[in-house]
């Protein structure tokens, strides 16, 4: 039962990020979203989540896990009631970036709760296995619940839906785990700024510079402010006595190469769910109930891939299941960017998909374990919120890469493609494209595929990178094996 409730707070937090997803396109009729400044609604939660997990990983260590869980599930609950009700583009991102911070004290206290409520070896390894196979997959379980809500409510649905299911685990939590000791120290509040205001500052230059372009003054200053405050950071860091982000814990090179591999990792599995939920819906032609079963073998897969590694890692060790699944992940990626207008689901969307997750199901199983590998006890909190924090930002800062990816080539595919239409067009469609400035399908739909495709073309890149670190920097001792047997090392945990 703890990690059922466990396990089921992380699946809303994660579910939340492409629960929306489905009802991207609806939110952008809605609200008057641009395509480009769409991403803000994936970025504003993620953002804040992945800036402000490290925070919440101490704070849990600090003041007792399961009384900042609660408290981060419960203000999770408020944000998504709030975002449900939003009339206005500001008021929605606002929201969901305060379901941000309320997911950022939840999920990392939810990770070291597993730590402390399982015994290390082989009922840590299948506790370990649910948690990341409910990370992985929760995004696929999201897209097929958002497209079931939007298709027979409405997009506020996507949020509504959290605030029963957040107040059953707020409910569930005091019987069923236990407290944890707590460990004195203090809140590294000028980290945990610096870092999420530069990160902010970070992603705000890509998608300026998707909408704007690379000279304009305010995407160049963006980048300018973002390399200030990420210095000012890491100068905080090194000077603070307990640092949010403690750096000794890159000096061990399986956990440094591990929290790059996530950092890869995260920038193509965001990428994929939001570029083929608008490629399924607005060039497929899918329904938003349609898109999410067509999302659903996703979760499948992950969770067989999640069950292969959690089987053998303990007799191969994780490096074999890093190395083995970035590859696949990149090679599902590669496949995914020889889609065109004339693609078909069956033909082009699923085979690369279903390569992809095999491949993200075995990494996120063999990342968790490594990144917890060999931690003190006080410092589950903070290894466990660095490990979400780069997947959050990691997904964050790389969706805005593949949005600037993305706006360029669909710029590039419009040059060519508004001359066509306008040689084809009534007076009444060149009217109203001079009012709107978006061109109807099927020129639309050529200019929005170029698009997705450039974005999946940097997607494998971040792949690849992801199985060379793998290759080149994770290195598994002995007594990793022995610990992942269930086995006593000593001197281990020191």
């Amino acid at each position: 039962m703890a990690l059922l409730v466990i396990a089921s707070c992380q699946l809303m937090v994660v579910l939340d990020i492409t629960i929306v997803n489905i009802a991207l396109p609806d939110i952008q009729r809605s609200l008057d979203f641009s395509t480009t400044s769409l991403a803000w609604v994936v970025n504003a939660y993620t953002l804040t989540f992945g800036g402000l997990l490290l925070l919440g990983g101490r704070v849990g260590d600090i003041l007792g896990r399961r009384r900042v869980f609660i408290f981060g599930v419960l203000l999770f609950v408020l944000a998504s009631l709030l975002g449900g009700l939003a009339q206005n583009e500001g008021q929605l991102l606002a929201a969901r970036a305060v379901q941000g911070v309320g997911g950022a004290i939840a999920s990392p206290t939810a990770l070291s709760l597993v730590s402390t409520t399982f015994r290390e070896g082989p009922e840590r390894n299948r506790a370990f296995g649910v948690f990341a196979a409910v990370s992985a997959g929760g995004g696929a379980i999201g897209l097929l619940a958002g497209g079931i809500l939007v298709e027979y409510l409405d997009w506020r649905w996507v949020l509504f839906v959290n605030v029963p299911i957040g107040l059953l685990i707020a409910l569930a939590t005091p019987r069923y785990i236990r407290e944890s000791e707590r460990h004195p120290g203090h809140f590294d509040i000028a980290g945990a700024l610096t870092s999420t205001v530069g990160m902010v500052l970070l992603v705000y230059g890509f998608i300026r510079a998707a909408q704007e372009g690379w000279r304009d003054t305010l995407t160049i200053a963006s980048f300018v402010a973002a390399v200030v405050v990420l210095g000012v950071f890491v100068l905080v860091e090194r000077r603070s006595r307990q640092p949010i982000t403690p750096l000794h814990m890159f000096a061990d090179r399986n956990r440094a190469g591990t929290y790059g591999i996530m950092l890869c990792l995260a920038a193509a599995i965001f990428g994929m769910f939001f570029f083929l939920t608008l490629f399924v819906q607005n060039v497929l032609g899918f329904s938003p109930l349609a898109a999410g079963f067509a999302f659903l073998p996703v979760s499948a897969v992950i969770a067989v891939g999640a069950g292969l590694a959690s089987r053998f890692l303990p007799t191969y060790g994780p490096k074999p299941f890093m190395v083995v699944g970035a590859l696949l992940a990149a090679g599902g990626l590669s496949w995914l960017t020889l889609t065109d207008v004339d693609s078909t689901y069956l033909g082009s969307v699923l085979g690369p998909m279903l390569v992809f997750s095999l491949g993200m199901g075995m990494e996120f199983v063999s990342l968790t374990l490594m990144a917890l590998s060999n931690v003190s006890p006080r410092e589950t909190g903070a290894a466990s919120g660095l490990l979400n924090a780069t997947q959050q930002v990691g997904g964050s800062l790389g969706l805005s890469i593949l949005v600037t990816m993305f706006g360029t080539a669909s710029r590039n595919e419009a040059d060519k493609q508004v001359p066509a239409f306008l040689a084809q067009a009534t007076p009444v469609e060149r009217l109203r494209f001079q009012r709107t400035g978006q061109l109807p399908a099927p020129w639309s739909d050529e200019v929005l595929t170029s698009g997705v495709s450039a974005a999946f073309v940097m997607a494998a890149i971040f792949t690849v990178l992801a199985a060379l670190i793998a290759i080149v920097v994770i290195q598994v001792r002995p007594s990793d094996l022995e610990r992942l047997k269930g086995g006593s090392v000593p001197g281990a945990g020191a």
